[in-house]
């Protein structure tokens, strides 16, 4: 018996549509890509650093740790193209983590509040010395709603601070245009005029809510290690150096979290979605501008 087969020709053979994934695996700055594709013959990747590949499935190694959007062009053998995206977070640096994923399509900066919770193992009220040692162990750590129960400051929880990835800086002071601010910072240099809120143990802390207009074009400057001397009583020389640490400052008269004569903080630690900061108070009228205190503040990204 013989058997015939029809033969398979090209116009037979099933075609089908160009399409493109990708898959993508990640190892420290490190990451591995394959173009999952049908029909395509040219593969073209964008790393989103600068770089690119044509390779069908590359690996590519950054040399900063950050928030990238790959490209993929898959293209056929008729010119025809299909691009799809994908969206890293690589090794996070700080300041990635401050600013936010500046590639997503609704970025508008990563805002940021002070944390009511004041998580445990954290916030405090401290002397500005060198070891920041606590003011009173009997409120070290700060219970949940420190601010709004000992000082009846609740509205300071609400204020946002905006950081955005090309230095800019914005803040958003709700209703009363106010902020947590320093009472002798408001004495000396407003005369007490912008102060809207003040409570007897706020007083006591030297603490008080003021009004404050943020500036327009602000920015903010973060180094990731630095020695950072600030004014202080505590000091030898009055100057207190704290050793390789980050730091965070402002341009114009802006701030995070709290108002006074130091305007540059200190960030202790930091997350994608918490931080905690030393914010440096001048309590004392007869050693201005010398700091006396300091606010250990955590704070917490606004959803």
């Amino acid at each position: 018996m013989v058997v015939f087969l029809p033969s398979c020709d090209e116009e037979s053979r099933p075609t089908f549509p160009l399409s493109a994934e990708i898959f993508y695996s990640i190892v420290g700055k490190q990451v591995a890509f394959t173009a999952l594709t049908h029909s395509a013959v040219n593969w073209s990747w964008d790393f989103g650093d600068g770089n690119t590949s044509n390779e069908k499935n590359p690996v590519h190694v950054y040399e900063e740790g950050g928030y990238y959007l790959v490209i993929l062009t898959a293209t056929d053998a008729k010119g025809n193209s299909v691009i799809k995206e994908v969206r890293l977070a690589v090794e996070l640096t700080p300041y990635a983590m401050l600013t936010g994923d500046h590639t997503a399509d609704d970025y508008d900066g990563k805002k940021w509040k002070i944390s009511a919770a004041h998580p445990a193992g954290g916030d405090y009220f401290a002397n500005a010395d060198a070891d920041l040692t606590t003011i009173d162990p009997s409120i070290t750590p700060l219970p949940t709603g420190a601010l709004d129960l000992y000082l009846g400051y609740g509205e300071v929880y609400k204020d946002e601070y905006i950081f955005y990835h090309d230095g800019r800086y914005r803040m958003d002071l709700k209703e009363d245009g106010a902020a947590l601010s320093g009472l002798v910072y408001q004495m000396v240099t407003s005369g007490g005029s912008d102060i809207v809120k003040k409570s007897k143990m706020g007083e006591e802390f030297g603490l008080c809510i003021a009004r404050h207009n943020p500036g327009l074009d602000a920015t903010f400057t973060f180094i990731e290690k630095e020695d950072f001397s600030v004014p202080s009583v505590y000091g030898a020389q009055g100057v207190v150096t704290y050793k390789n640490v980050s730091t965070l400052d402002f341009s114009g008269s802006e701030f995070i979290g709290f108002k006074d004569f130091q305007k540059k903080v200190i960030v202790k630690s930091i997350t994608d979605t918490k931080m905690q900061l030393v914010l440096f108070m001048a309590a004392s009228p007869k050693h201005l501008p010398m700091n006396t205190h300091a606010l250990i503040l955590s704070f917490e990204i606004v959803n």
